[in-house]
């Protein structure tokens, strides 16, 4: 026993000395829609305005696009980076090679290859791909699935790369939706990630019902998907800018098993947009890659924003589950532990990006709509974030739980 416990001693103060031998490993994973990369290669089923040296699309201004697209992924220094809307191979090894002269280099990469499609989806990656598989979505111009599987110390981990049809598209990104789904029965308790460019609202239907998508982990089961989404306030749940309009069309949606505290997991609160002030206009939109009057102006970089997360051998660690039903009152003046709840509070003010609330105690603002509120509505909400503004208190994330005029259940 005396031996035994002189080894658990020395063991102890070993790993006290060089405590780098117990680190965990930590990975980071990101998605980026490039906005059309296309090569100088004629294949005919190029987009009419990539036609290869028309529209002023020739060596200038592809070196210039792959130059631009380079400096967004060298920052953003993601492991494996998700990627849409690239031609073909050799685009994708046309980007690998810039990446490497400025000082990026992704050695390993998949693509998948579909005749009927005029854009791919892929991945380059720091780490081996040990296999990569192009799962077909069975009709003409809608666009495969890649799955790729990676070690993350003896650890498989599974990426699959979407990039679904736009909406306009009708039933196409439902069948996508549908062929993922069914791919995914066959890696239950498996630690995967689907990550890429759904077309969809991280609160839309035809995404959080096709893949079961939660909007808190706290619910989680072994047959639903956490989006990473949530992890952010309402306002800056966004990627995409179309006239205005903001929405989360890229996403990444991961496993129970990656916050199971086994193998690899999900960093908490590692989500987030990568947003410098150069991928936006001075006028505050996207700065896109600009085609104007027929031509490429040799500007801009995307018209999406990238997406990334952290994950890690370390174990997740679960956020508060508990929800204390408290006044708005207290929300404002104790020391509260999030989530709570406010119940039976109601509407005084509509506005623009924010609605007023009052119950017996007292009144706040909510900043960041995600639907329409009417004055007087009577409201079950429960609160997950605050933040103060011009020395007042903002609720910034929520969820409405119940409206008291129709006395059903609101979606978020």
């Amino acid at each position: 026993m005396e031996i035994y416990l002189n080894s658990i001693k020395r063991v102890f103060i070993f790993l006290s000395i060089y405590p780098f031998l117990v680190e965990a490993t930590i990975i980071k994973v990101a998605s980026y829609n490039l906005e059309n990369l296309f090569d100088l290669k004629l294949n005919g089923d190029e987009y009419p305005q990539y036609i290869p040296y028309t529209h002023n699309w020739n060596i200038k201004t592809l070196k210039i696009k792959l130059r631009n697209l380079s400096e967004v992924i060298c920052e953003i220094d993601a492991d494996i980076i998700a990627l849409q809307e690239v031609e073909n191979i050799n685009a994708l090894k046309l980007l690998q090679k810039s990446l490497k002269y400025y000082g990026c280099n992704y050695r390993y990469f998949a693509i998948t290859q579909k005749e009927t499609s005029s854009i791919e989806v892929a991945i380059l990656s720091k780490l081996k791909i040990e296999t990569s598989r192009q799962i077909r979505v069975p009709k003409r111009g809608v666009r495969d699935i890649l799955e790729v599987k990676i070690l993350i110390d003896k650890n498989p981990l599974f990426i699959f790369v979407n990039h679904w049809s736009s909406k306009r598209g009708g039933n196409n990104s439902f069948l996508s939706s549908r062929v993922l789904r069914d791919e995914l029965k066959k890696f239950k308790r498996k630690e995967y990630i689907l990550i890429g460019d759904f077309n969809s609202n991280y609160n839309e239907k035809r995404l959080y019902s096709s893949l079961n998508s939660l909007k808190r982990i706290c619910n989680l089961d072994m047959d639903s998907h956490y989006n990473l989404w949530y992890e952010l306030p309402i306002y800056q749940r966004w990627s995409y800018n179309f006239y205005g309009k903001k929405e989360g069309l890229d996403n990444i949606l991961i496993s129970p098993a990656l916050l199971d505290g086994r193998g690899v997991d999900y960093i908490g609160g590692s989500f987030n947009r990568f947003k410098p002030s150069y991928l936006f206009h001075k006028r505050g939109y996207i700065l896109r890659w600009e085609y104007r009057d027929n031509r490429h102006i040799g500007v801009g970089y995307s018209d999406h924003l990238p997406i990334f997360a952290s994950f890690s051998t370390k174990a997740f660690k679960f956020p508060n589950c508990s929800i204390l039903d408290i006044d708005i009152f207290n929300l404002k003046n104790g020391d509260i532990k999030f989530p709570i709840r406010l119940k039976g509070v109601k509407v005084l003010k509509v506005e623009k990006n924010s609605i007023y609330i009052k119950d017996i105690s007292g009144e706040i603002k909510i900043y960041g709509l995600p639907k329409k509120f009417k004055v007087g509505e009577i409201l079950d909400i429960i609160v997950y974030r605050v933040k103060r503004y011009k020395n007042e208190l903002e609720i910034i994330d929520f969820k409405v739980e119940k409206s008291y005029y129709t006395t059903k259940i609101k979606e978020e």
